[in-house]
């Protein structure tokens, strides 16, 4: 049996993510956990100069699974404002072709412990990698991996690897080149997520006509109270509604609770090994 094809429970990524060192580290194997759907490898942006609720709502760039899916955001079209919904693709890989993702991403350095550096741009998101295989996990956290300046006072090593960890994304985010992989063809999520936040007053020339919201009642449970984030989750038949009615909406649709209440909705399609708005980033 391949390696990649028994990664350990989602949970343990969570749980060694959140104590990792930068550099990387690799974890204790877990019980091995056959079966579709398990989180293999994911890239990520972490931080950054967003606003909270894209912050919250913010996919991954690409998550790969022990069943060959291939999930990442495909190109938005350039309007303002933007479609409801991200554009979310998904491929099909081969088995073999997932051990060689496997293969690619310890090659590429993401169970690297090696000091990558800290080039001095503000407000730049961190890239997280997160591999997962029987052996354990491992997590390595790259800052400014795209925005590295002339003068970045990196060492050619740290150079080297980080332009390895580039191209390993380039790889995972068009594979049906190198890896052979079928599709892409359109994501269709069993969950959506909502970010709830008040709708405000928009410029007068960006007036959006309302939308009934056909998902659970509005505002949800409290994401970050805070920031006056909430959150909801759509399943099944009402997922399906919330698609159809995002097909016609932007960012900027004031959305119309049954109660009358207006609310301003980011929406997240769940990917295949989330559940619920406990996953959504906030990072």
């Amino acid at each position: 049996m391949s390696r990649a094809l028994r990664p350990v429970a989602v949970v343990l990524v969570l749980l060694l993510g959140a104590c990792a060192d930068r550099g990387g580290d690799a974890g204790t194997p877990g019980p091995a956990a056959d079966g579709p759907g398990r989180l293999v490898l994911q890239v990520e942006y972490v931080g950054g100069l967003v606003t909270p609720e894209t912050l919250a709502a913010r996919l991954p760039l690409v998550s790969v699974y022990s069943d060959g899916r291939v999930l990442a955001e495909g190109p938005q079209i350039a309007i303002y404002p933007s479609p409801a919904l991200p554009n979310v693709l998904e491929w099909q890989l081969g088995a073999d072709a997932v051990d060689a993702v496997v293969d690619r991403a310890i090659a590429a350095g993401v169970t690297g412990t090696g000091d990558l550096g800290s080039p001095p741009i503000a407000d730049a998101p961190a890239t997280r990698f997160t591999l997962v295989t029987e052996e354990g996990s491992a997590v390595r956290e790259v800052q400014a991996l795209f925005e590295l300046p002339d003068a970045s006072g990196l060492t050619p090593e740290q150079q080297t690897t980080r332009g390895e960890l580039m191209g390993l994304l380039d790889v995972l985010t068009a594979p049906e080149g190198p890896l052979g992989a079928e599709g892409p063809e359109p994501y269709r999520p069993d969950a959506v997520a909502a970010v709830v936040t008040a709708a405000a007053e928009p410029e007068p020339e960006l007036v959006q006509p309302e939308v009934p919201w056909p998902g659970p009642a509005l505002p949800g449970e409290p994401l970050e109270e805070r920031l006056g984030l909430s959150c909801v989750v759509a399943r099944g038949a009402e997922a399906a509604a919330v698609l159809e009615a995002a097909a016609g909406a932007n960012a900027l649709t004031p959305w119309l609770a049954g109660d009358g209440g207006r609310w301003a909705l980011t929406l997240r399609p769940l990917l295949p090994h989330e559940t619920g708005c406990a996953d959504l980033s906030g990072q």
